[in-house]
């Protein structure tokens, strides 16, 4: 049967206007998904957007193009929480009211089957294939969460549902294909096939307005886990919690997100723990910050009065543990904290995901992150897929300094905090490890030379240290807060540290002529060979430098 997008030609009842305005990316998944399924007579296609990409739009077109193409089918969406169910159903209802569905779940309160279109909670359903009897189509939202072992409930249920009708095909839908400890979710034995349909990248929906950017920024306090054991790929949670959840910490980190924030509206904080989370909405209070605090034990219409609450700006802090990674869509998210170590790839984009979604108010998301996620994973634009088996040790891909101790990651041949530099085969610092950027997209370029001067900030008066690195193509200018108090000035003197191979000596005199005897030892230094580098505002941000060893 050759399949084309039917939905694209239809009108409203009124006949005024189209009865789904899908954008171009969500049209062409769908487009992708039919050719993906002509070409294939078995397998299982899966289809990758990005968190806050539409999903729910792209779920209600499928079934109206398909029902409208064959009124005869059956089709079954599957999702794991009743909030990710009714937000589909509310997006279907939306483009075609009076959608034959029916909705089976027992958080919702509802068990209906029978009708063409059944929205379902895998929950409640999972050991009910026979009496759902046949289906044509499964759908899967949030499709990470099959197993890729022949276990678990949606491995069963499908299992069930295909000895009913075993030309049954499944069509998952996820922002993050993959699962930790099994690799990608097309690896085998998974239940999707290759290849993975991506109609749409992160980057190309933040340029096109589609969503907001993240900002990150380094933080002065940082949890410390390397020894915290681990259970199946991932931090065992009650150890963790003992390692983050103490009350010095967590006054640090509140008063640092409190002096961050600025004149945020919405914070989001993802935290290790019941405990944690809970301690961590005290400390809030305590230091007069409106906020409240949802867990798995928190009950149904309390959890719901603190979210609205929260969406209503009568809470500016919210903290969680566990529940709010998916299907809590609250587009005015302007600050997330990451107080949640974690080896999941997929649970770090899911949590900063919260973030993306377009404001009313402010154009970013400001995320602060305490638990060392950017460094572990990537920044969100090229995250780190794990691999199918993991260390069998459960060791992160981290080194000490045997100088100060810094934890780094394997790669890293200079010690960012103290400038120690581990035998490598070229030097390379990597001034980002303490300030990793979120959004990533960092350019290359070679070096020709470089030259620094004292700088004075026609802004604000005060003298800086600037570096100009010469390319064949621009220069670049560097500005670092050299002398400046607290983190600015602290992060500065790594950055020289790193770049003088060694400790910065006391000078005395005025900043100037401090900052004139910096510069006069950084240009006695060879220029790197390379570095990389991105765009921040209207200046620019060194991310590493590399030398070529003689």
């Amino acid at each position: 049967m050759q399949l084309s997008l039917a939905h694209t030609r239809e009108v409203a009842p009124n006949g005024d206007a189209p009865l789904f305005r899908l954008r171009d990316y969500q049209r062409h998944a769908i487009e992708q998904l039919y050719a993906w399924l002509e070409e294939k007579e078995d397998g299982n296609p899966c289809v990758v957007l990005p968190t806050g990409a539409g999903k729910s739009h792209v779920i209600a077109a499928l079934c109206h193009d398909l029902l409208t193409r064959t009124p005869e089918l059956k089709i079954l969406m599957l999702t794991h929480v009743k909030e990710l169910i009714e937000q589909n159903l509310d997006k279907l209802l939306t483009h075609w009211p009076g959608a034959p569905v029916g909705v089976y779940s027992a958080g919702m309160g509802r068990k209906e089957l029978g009708e063409p279109i059944t929205y379902a909670s895998i929950q409640s359903i999972w050991r009910l294939a026979e009496h759902v009897g046949h289906v044509d189509y499964v759908i899967i939202d949030e499709a990470h969460l099959v197993s890729h072992a022949g276990t678990g409930m949606y491995r069963h249920f499908l299992d069930g549902l295909r000895s009913i009708n075993p030309g049954m095909r499944v069509i998952g839908l996820t922002a993050t294909p993959y699962r930790l400890g099994h690799g990608m979710i097309t690896d085998p034995p998974a239940i999707f096939s290759p290849p993975l349909i991506e109609p749409i990248g992160l980057e190309e929906l933040i340029a096109k307005n589609f969503l907001a950017p993240l900002k990150s920024k380094a933080t002065d306090t940082a949890y410390d886990v390397s020894d915290v054991a681990k259970r199946n790929g991932d931090y065992v949670e009650s150890e963790l919690q003992r390692a983050v959840d103490k009350a010095p910490l967590n006054r640090s980190v509140v008063e640092e997100i409190i002096a961050r924030a600025g004149n945020r509206r919405h914070w989001l904080c993802f935290c290790a723990g019941i405990e944690h989370a809970v301690h961590i909405t005290a400390e809030f209070l305590k230091q007069g910050i409106k906020a409240a605090c949802v867990t798995g034990e928190t009950a149904k219409n309390e959890r719901e009065n603190i979210i609205r609450a929260f969406k209503a700006g009568e809470i500016r802090a919210l903290t969680n543990a566990n529940v709010l990674t998916t299907g809590f869509d609250f587009p005015d998210i302007d600050l997330i904290a990451l107080l949640r170590p974690t080896e999941s790839p997929g649970l770090y984009v899911q949590m900063v995901g919260r973030g993306l979604r377009r404001k009313s108010h402010t154009d970013h998301c400001l995320v602060l992150d305490f638990a060392g996620l950017v460094e572990r994973h990537g920044p969100i634009t090229q995250v780190i897929a794990p691999t199918k088996a993991p260390d069998a040790n459960g060791k992160a891909p981290v080194k000490k300094c045997p100088e100060c101790s810094e934890l780094v990651h394997a790669s890293v041949r200079l010690c960012p905090a103290c400038g120690y530099e581990f035998p490598p085969a070229e030097r390379q610092v990597n001034l980002w490890l303490r300030e990793a950027d979120i959004m990533g997209n960092p350019e290359r370029a070679q070096v020709t030379r470089w030259y620094w001067v004292p700088h004075r900030s026609y802004n604000s008066g005060r003298w800086l240290l600037l570096g100009e690195y010469h390319t064949p193509s621009r220069v670049i200018s560097h500005y670092l807060t050299l002398y400046y108090p607290g983190y600015a000035g602290s992060r500065a003197q790594a950055e020289v540290e790193a770049l003088l191979e060694g400790r910065l000596p006391e000078f005395s005199g005025t900043e100037e002529q401090k900052l004139r005897s910096v510069a006069e030892l950084l240009n006695k230094k060879p220029a790197p060979s390379e570095i990389t580098y991105k765009r921040d505002g209207n200046f620019f941000r060194i991310l590493s430098a590399k030398w070529r060893l003689s």
